[in-house]
């Protein structure tokens, strides 16, 4: 039985792992060890209760007013010390935080093997979204698994000068884990009662670090007028908990009656609210996957995107911070019998099938299997 150590730090990480760490646990030959590094812990705590998983490892990396050199530091001495003890065959990191990166960065010191889920997305801009960029490019030179979502990224990296051999086109595991999630919903979310049933809805998110301050403050200034001049709709914003967005969100949006303000949803309230809006307007990385799963046209708040195959597609729109533009497209997109909302709906999602958990644990089963052979 081969160990596959999953370490994770965010609420989204956790949840495109999710599918992952149970498609390892059902293999025959793979056992995954989890390890949390404490970040946001009661949303973390959410969404292992939804997808019935158990965490081994949780670190005590979180502290008040710690900066990226704080949290690098530490996650370097605590993951040291938990990848000693666990002593697994393989590390399985995912996407672009920093837990991903020091996880990376700690197995490649100790010279066991690294899997990286969601490899090959880029920007080419390494301030643009800061770190994150920063940190997804240099997991790539730690990785010896690639496990590339689409075409695209698979060929950013073979420009990189990543051996074609060592990547592996299967599609993003977050779509995995909403069709998952949407077919394990048995009862209507809270949100049922709470949202006004006569109105549409839109999903609005905000959190991306390079928004904060008077970036953010325009857009949510943009956001209002929006709700204030359409009164038949209402715009759902479950806040993030980090104090630069909380603190303005209350500030700008607070008493308008057009917004809802909410606590972050759990996963499975998310996935029923966006199988229920008429699209989502955000800054987030991975609704820009996940909308697209059920025809829900994306803006996009950012003035870049590793995830340009939604552009391509037709899904999305990247709108940047400008507030006019954005109040142009929440305009366009508010006319949901219009043929640029439909186009957008019907588009055909680029992000993979539901089966990129079931390649990777395939892909693991066959190399362990080979190296197996090879030391017989």
């Amino acid at each position: 039985m081969k160990k596959i150590l999953i370490a994770y730090g965010t609420r989204p990480e956790l949840i495109k792992l999710a599918p992952l760490i149970r498609a390892v646990n059902d293999s025959s030959s793979l056992k995954a060890v989890t390890c949390s590094t404490g970040q946001h812990r009661e949303l973390l705590h959410q969404v292992l209760e939804f997808f019935e998983i158990e965490n081994h490892h949780t670190l005590n990396v979180m502290k008040p007013n710690q900066d990226l050199f704080d949290v690098t530091g530490s996650l370097l001495s605590q993951l040291r010390d938990v990848l000693v003890k666990a002593a697994p065959d393989l590390v399985l990191v995912q996407g672009d935080t920093t837990t991903a990166f020091v996880t990376a960065l700690c197995a490649s010191y100790l010279k066991i093997p690294i899997g990286h889920v969601e490899a090959g997305l880029r920007t080419f801009d390494k301030g643009s979204p800061f770190p994150e960029e920063l940190n997804r490019t240099l997991i790539s030179k730690c990785a010896d698994y690639h496990f590339a979502p689409t075409e695209l990224a698979k060929q950013n990296l073979l420009k990189e000068g990543i051996e074609s051999n060592r990547i592996f086109r299967v599609g993003n595991t977050g779509v995995d884990a909403l069709l998952w999630a949407a077919g394990a919903q048995t009862q209507d979310s809270f949100l049922s009662q709470l949202l006004p049933s006569q109105k549409k809805w839109i999903l609005f998110t905000s959190h991306r670090r390079e928004n904060f301050g008077a970036p953010m403050e325009a857009l949510f200034s943009a956001v209002r007028q929006f709700a204030e001049s359409h009164p038949q709709w209402q715009i759902v914003f479950p806040v993030h908990p980090n104090p630069n967005v909380k603190r303005l969100a209350q500030e700008k949006l607070g008493d308008c009656s057009g917004i809802t303000l909410l606590e972050p949803l759990d996963f499975g309230d998310l996935v029923w609210a966006l199988q229920r809006v008429a699209f989502v307007v955000t800054d987030s990385g991975g609704l820009q996957e996940e909308a697209p799963t059920f025809g829900k046209p994306v803006l996009v708040m950012r003035e870049t995107t590793e995830r340009t195959e939604a552009i391509t597609a037709g899904c999305a729109e990247l709108v940047g911070v400008e507030p006019q533009k954005l109040l142009h497209w929440m305009e366009q997109l508010s006319q949901t019998q219009s043929l640029t909302y439909q186009r957008m709906a019907r588009a055909q999602n680029p992000f993979g099938d539901g089966t990129a958990s079931q390649q990777i644990v395939k892909i693991l089963e066959t190399s362990f299997a080979k190296k197996t052979v090879q030391a017989a």
